[in-house]
């Protein structure tokens, strides 16, 4: 027996309605979903942090809540984990045509078009609409440079570098005069123009705050380290 089908079974038998775990048998998608959410936050701080042992406990997590929903969904006589697995298979088939079929292998960025492109293809096949696949549970961040290159991709007009760098401008500048409740309205529309600026120079926004954010906390720790150091003396 492989590794997933012995933890296929362990996710049936914890789910199992006489002698399965209490918490387990009373989750739904729904009641998951948060944690999904937390596992793949702790994978990428994982990754930031290049601690590879902790990265392959943090991939067992999340691995944990695909084989979760897949459990619910069989049990609910929808779909199953090979179901997910060929559906995944048949995706990257699908979408790497230089690689398992008879397309020319392209260059990086030429990959990249075609990527979209085919995706593209697909969400507009299924008759799905142009902001399909942009979860609205992401980060902020994230979302806006998503929902940006979607414009861009439905024809809206994309800010580059120097236009995108005045609309921030802007907006912080009617920071300073704007009414208390519009002042949100405003900050948002730098947040916003930002974003636009990140995908301009080719920034991943929510990456680069992250690493901001580690920078911050490294000057928290000193400073609190100094304060400890003062206060003992």
């Amino acid at each position: 027996m492989s590794e997933i089908e012995t933890l296929l079974d362990i996710m049936a038998a914890l789910r199992d309605p006489q002698r399965g775990c209490p918490w387990d048998r009373a989750q739904t998608y729904a009641s998951i979903a948060p944690h999904t959410i937390e596992e793949a936050y702790e994978v990428a701080d994982a990754i930031e942090r290049g601690d590879m042992d902790e990265l392959r406990d943090e991939l067992g997590d999340l691995l944990f809540q695909v084989v979760f929903y897949c459990e619910l969904a069989r049990e609910q006589q929808r779909f199953d984990f090979a179901a997910v697995a060929g559906g995944l298979a048949d995706k990257m088939l699908r979408r790497h045509p230089h690689v398992f079929g008879s397309a020319p292998s392209p260059g990086l960025q030429a990959q990249t078009a075609a990527w979209e492109a085919i995706k593209a293809g697909e969400r507009s096949g299924a008759g799905n609409g142009p902001l399909d696949g942009i979860p609205r549970a992401l980060p902020a961040l994230t979302r806006s440079a998503k929902l940006i290159k979607r414009g861009a991709a439905a024809g809206l007009p994309a800010p580059d570098r120097a236009s995108a760098q005045s609309l921030a401008g802007a907006a912080l500048a009617g920071l300073d005069a704007a009414q208390p409740e519009a002042r949100e309205r405003a900050l948002g529309q730098a947040l916003f123009a930002l974003c636009a600026l990140a995908r301009a120079v080719d920034v991943d926004p929510e990456q680069a705050l992250r690493s901001e954010n580690r920078r911050y906390e490294m000057a928290i720790r000193a400073a609190a380290g100094l304060a400890g150091g003062a206060g003992g003396d």
